[in-house]
C-alpha cells in the first residue's frame, strides 16, 4: 500500500513541476516532464521549447534553482528525494 501511495505522491511532484513550468513559458503546450525512479530518488526531467529555455533557467540559473527548491520541499514532505533536470 505504501508503494502505491508513494507513486501517487511522486505524480504530484510531476504535476507541480508541469504547472510551474507552464506558467513561465510562452509555449506551455510544449512542456514535457518525464519521471524516472532510481533506488529512493525520483528524477524529473523537464523539457521545454528551445526559445523558452531561458525563461525556465533565468538569469544566473535563479529560476531553475527556485524550481528545484520547491520540488525538493514537496519531495521532503513525501519522504522521498527528488532531482529536477532541465533538458
Amino acid at each position: 500500500m505504501r508503494e502505491a501511495n508513494e507513486k501517487q505522491e511522486g505524480n504530484g511532484m510531476k504535476e507541480l513541476l508541469e504547472t510551474i513550468a507552464r506558467s513561465l513559458v510562452d509555449h506551455p503546450e510544449e512542456v514535457r516532464v518525464s519521471e524516472t525512479e532510481n533506488d529512493s530518488t525520483v528524477i524529473l526531467e523537464l523539457s521545454v521549447a528551445r526559445e523558452d529555455m531561458g525563461k525556465v533557467i533565468g538569469k544566473q540559473g535563479r529560476i531553475a534553482k527556485a524550481i528545484r527548491t520547491v520540488i525538493k520541499a514537496a519531495a521532503t514532505r513525501e519522504n522521498v528525494k527528488a532531482v529536477v533536470e532541465i533538458v
